[in-house]
């Protein structure tokens, strides 16, 4: 029997399979819930987006061909949607034609696998892309509860990803606005953007530099505005500059987590989770953990 893939006690990962023919699975979704999967089942592509509005699930094994919306269709439907766009979809698929495999990839899918579906290939992939999905949004998560938002930009100056808070912000200055962003984005190294108040209030883009792949990332923050207009005085965290990765240990740190807990949270070890910590130390002026987690505390939890 495979080992379950979260012994930590954890709440138990969910997969939701798509698929015009779920008995034919059934010896699949037996084997999922022995390795510790709660399993949900939807019919057809429409049946999987109603289903999506009630639960995100971890994971999405999608069959290609279905009646109704195909199941390329359906994985487009579910990238469009910034609530479901971090979830993973595996396709299933007899289908092992180059066109095919290249359209579920453009459609939005992170891998697939061929049917007849062999169980251990399946658990494994399910496993690596669930894990890979959940560190992902622990540290886009950790990155929000800092009071911050991260921004994406690609090579052609469009928007190529925002974290959920730095969405929030770019709508509350309304729809016709992300553009002037970013223009003023590839301008210079910082920003200022009014936003509708009261308080009055701004929304302060920082570059971070290079991200990989031609993008450029971004911090957002939200600062408080003087009765004239002008930005208030950068916070001391504002001026530390901390990177993301920085600023994800900071806001763990923040919420009490040990060394250990923060690797395990962000996929790296203990000894790295140290060597940011040093940085952050020095970068903030400060000598002890309980010193940074109080700066982290009062000023953030002050926005």
């Amino acid at each position: 029997m495979a080992s379950p893939p979260d012994p930590s006690g954890a709440a138990r990962p969910v997969v939701l399979v798509v698929d015009d023919a779920p008995s034919s699975l059934g010896m699949l979704c037996d084997t999922l819930e022995e390795a510790g999967y709660t399993v949900l089942i939807a019919r057809d592509g429409e049946a999987a987006l109603q289903r999506l509005h009630l639960v995100a699930p971890d994971v999405i094994l999608l069959d290609a061909v279905m009646p109704g919306l195909s199941g390329f269709e359906t994985c487009r439907a579910i990238k469009a949607d910034a609530a479901l766009m971090h979830i993973p979809v595996i396709f299933m698929t007899g289908l092992s034609e180059t066109a095919h495999v290249v359209e579920g990839f453009a459609s939005g899918g992170v891998d697939y696998v061929v049917k007849p579906l062999r169980a251990p290939e399946v658990l494994a992939r399910l496993h690596t892309h669930a894990r890979n999905a959940r560190i992902t949004r622990l540290a886009r998560e950790a990155v929000d509860v800092a009071g911050l938002g991260v921004l994406l930009v690609d090579a052609q100056g469009r928007i190529a990803w925002r974290s959920p808070q730095a969405a929030r912000w770019l709508a509350a200055r309304g729809p016709e606005h992300p553009d002037d962003v970013i223009a003023a984005a590839d301008a210079g190294t910082q920003c200022v953007f009014e936003l509708p108040g009261p308080p009055a209030q701004q929304l302060v883009l920082s570059s971070l530099g290079a991200a990989g792949l031609g993008e450029t990332m971004w911090l957002l923050e939200v600062q408080r505005s003087d009765g004239a207009g002008a930005a208030a005085t950068p916070s001391r965290l504002s001026a530390a500059a901390l990177t993301p990765r920085e600023t994800e240990v900071l806001s763990w740190l923040a919420k009490g987590k040990t060394n250990r807990d923060i690797g395990d949270i962000l996929g790296v070890s203990p000894r790295t989770v140290n060597k940011h910590l040093e940085h952050i130390f020095e970068k903030l002026g400060v000598e002890t953990r309980a010193a940074a987690a109080a700066l982290a505390s009062t000023q953030w939890g002050g926005d």
